[in-house]
């Protein structure tokens, strides 16, 4: 995991927070989202708001394993967008997840 603390977050990018969020879970399930805030850069009430609204639109699913928090991304749905309602979360998410090294 890389010291966000000592990087600088651009002003703007091309992916929102909710892409993000999105591609940190489907990285890590079970990863915890005061990380997700880290790598993301953004406050960790902002990452429950959007994990909870991911929720509520199908597009995450939230299980308790023990004491955590487990999720699962359906990278079959739609991007939600018009422009981009032909394509799936898959598109976007799978090309941008870290490769595990051999």
């Amino acid at each position: 995991m890389a010291d966000t603390a000592s990087e600088e977050i651009p002003d703007w990018t091309f992916l929102s927070n909710h892409a993000h969020v999105l591609i940190c879970i489907s990285q890590q399930p079970d990863i915890r989202l005061s990380e997700v805030a880290d790598l993301v850069g953004i406050r960790e009430r902002s990452v429950h708001r959007i994990v909870h609204e991911l929720s509520e639109s199908g597009y995450v699913r939230v299980s308790k394993v023990g004491r955590n928090n487990v999720y699962e991304v359906n990278l079959d749905l739609p991007l939600r967008h018009p422009l981009e309602a032909t394509h799936s979360i898959r598109a976007i998410v799978t090309p941008l997840l870290k490769k595990s090294r051999p």
